[in-house]
């Protein structure tokens, strides 16, 4: 009987999907006019004339494109118990993120923004079991690698706390009883404590999806492999389904395949505390489908003016495909010309879909050549697969060096799980393959600026080791793939290389 309310279920939802992607630019509109009208009696909407905005072009006028610095004086009004700022009444929670240039950031979540999050999750699961015809992964256990469901503190009765944690106090009944971890183990705040103590959990149970970060999901098959002896999918039989984001998967996937013992049923999506943005919603095309009946406005910024201080606005009707943008959110959490930080591509319009090709500020330009993660993971991917090298993790920087002694140079640092038999060809074909895919890079190496990159084999686990040291192991934290400065390479040197023997 289960198994066929989940079908129904499934159906049904896709169906409901189906409506909005075929008729994308008519439930931007309804967006669109749903905001300004619940936001005109905010001191936001007062401070921006919003009952003077009817259409996008009156909103470009009156609202200027933000990051958190820019919003944040709305923020700490809330934060001082004020009510009405930038959405009606006090949000539900403050979800708490590590910011580069902000510290700590205080997203505000409401009670209309909440089931946006939980909606979108829940239709990733229900696209999957339709798509593959198959609903048996969601009679087993589930397993959500995430962070804490426990509050930080509480600004003025709001609760704040980590966005994975706050939703696991909204998870519908119909996923609530197979989801493991148990809370007990789930608010260990070690975050290598807590993963052991989640594979001593699970082992004995029937586990058929999983989700998290990539790396955070290899700690938890190695820590299954020592208490067995064996794969995942050796200990866990019907394991199927992987649920990721955040991350580009595929430098990873070969290592994953590897620990999990199978490849497992890919479900992507692309969530952010700011918003629940894409998901993938097909097992045979590329990208990720722009959720549009989230009550989110999507602007677009072309990257490479995203810095000016009057940069191109687009509407969703008016972007084109290959082209990278900066993804601006207007929300039903208070969030107005929001730049969250990421750049995407445009692979579809019929319907909208999406790639992440990265994070404005992680981009390597030392020398004039915008190196960006999209190339820098493209890179890898290539040659690894062509020397059969198999990667854990790995980040790039700039060396500048001494141009009296030796021009300057891009730095990998990567971990290996297998090593190429030649690491001087496998450098070697990473740099061409860098010069390939990025005509500035390749005009600096041509013209003696830059020597070929170099590599630096980091130890194993030697990334959780780093990422342990600056207090962000776990959860949602993420690697940055790629540095303008050194700040990471030099705490990397220091860990590994320096008076290394």
């Amino acid at each position: 009987m289960l198994k066929w309310i989940l079908r129904v279920l499934a159906n049904r939802r896709r169906k409901q999907i189906q409506k909005w992607a075929n008729n994308p630019i008519v439930y931007q509109e309804k967006n669109f006019q749903y905001l300004i009208k619940n936001g005109r009696d905010t001191l936001f909407g007062k401070d921006h004339h919003f009952n003077d905005i009817k259409t996008y072009q009156d909103f470009k006028k009156y609202v200027p494109i933000r990051d958190y610095e820019g919003l944040k004086p709305y923020i700490e009004r809330i934060l001082y118990g004020q009510e009405n700022v930038l959405w009606k009444g006090k949000p539900l929670y403050f979800a708490k993120t590590s910011g580069t240039t902000s510290g700590t950031k205080y997203i505000p979540i409401t009670k209309e923004s909440m089931p946006t999050h939980i909606q979108a999750a829940r239709d990733a699961i229900f696209l999957c079991a339709y798509n593959i015809n198959d609903v048996r992964f969601m009679l087993g256990k589930m397993m959500f690698l995430s962070g804490s469901p426990e509050f930080d503190e509480v600004k003025h009765g709001i609760p704040v706390g980590r966005l994975s944690g706050i939703v696991q106090h909204h998870v519908p009944k119909i996923f609530l009883r197979n989801r493991v971890p148990s809370w007990d183990t789930n608010i260990i705040p070690d975050w290598e404590t807590k993963v052991k103590k989640i594979a001593q959990e699970t082992i004995s149970q029937d586990l058929r999806l999983i989700s998290g970060i990539p790396p955070w999901v290899q700690m938890y098959c190695e820590e299954v492999y020592k208490l067995t002896g064996k794969k995942l999918a050796e200990v866990f039989p019907n394991l199927s389904v992987f649920v990721q984001g955040g991350v580009d998967y595929r430098p990873y996937e070969k290592v994953l395949n590897e620990a999990i013992g199978k490849k497992l049923q890919m479900i992507e999506v692309y969530p952010a505390s700011e918003g629940f943005i894409a998901y993938q919603d097909t097992m045979d095309k590329e990208g990720l489908l722009l959720i549009l009946d989230n009550y989110i406005f999507y602007e677009f910024i072309p990257a490479d003016e995203v810095f000016k201080e009057n940069p191109t606005r687009l509407s969703l009707k008016e972007v084109e495909t290959g082209v990278n943008y900066a993804i601006i959110l207007n929300t039903n959490a208070g969030l107005w010309g929001y730049n969250i930080g990421d750049t995407v591509r445009f692979v579809s319009k019929n319907p909208y879909r999406i790639v992440v090709t990265g994070r404005i500020k992680h981009f390597i330009s030392a020398f004039g050549e915008h190196v960006i993660s999209e190339e820098v993971n493209k890179a890898m991917l290539e040659t690894a697969q062509i020397f059969n090298a198999e990667i854990t993790e790995f980040t790039v920087a700039p060396y500048l060096g001494d141009r009296h002694k030796e021009l300057p140079y891009h730095e990998w640092f990567i971990e290996f799980a297998t090593l190429p038999q030649s690491l001087d060809k496998f450098a070697t074909y990473l740099d061409q393959k860098m010069q390939n895919l990025n005509s500035y890079y390749k005009d600096l190496r041509q013209g003696n600026v830059l020597q070929e990159l170099k590599i630096r084999i980091v130890p194993k686990d030697g990334f959780i080791e780093y990422m342990k040291s600056i207090g962000k192991l776990g959860g949602q934290n993420k690697l940055p793939r790629l540095s303008n400065d050194r700040k990471i390479a030099d705490a990397l040197m220091n860990m590994f290389f320096i008076n290394a023997s």
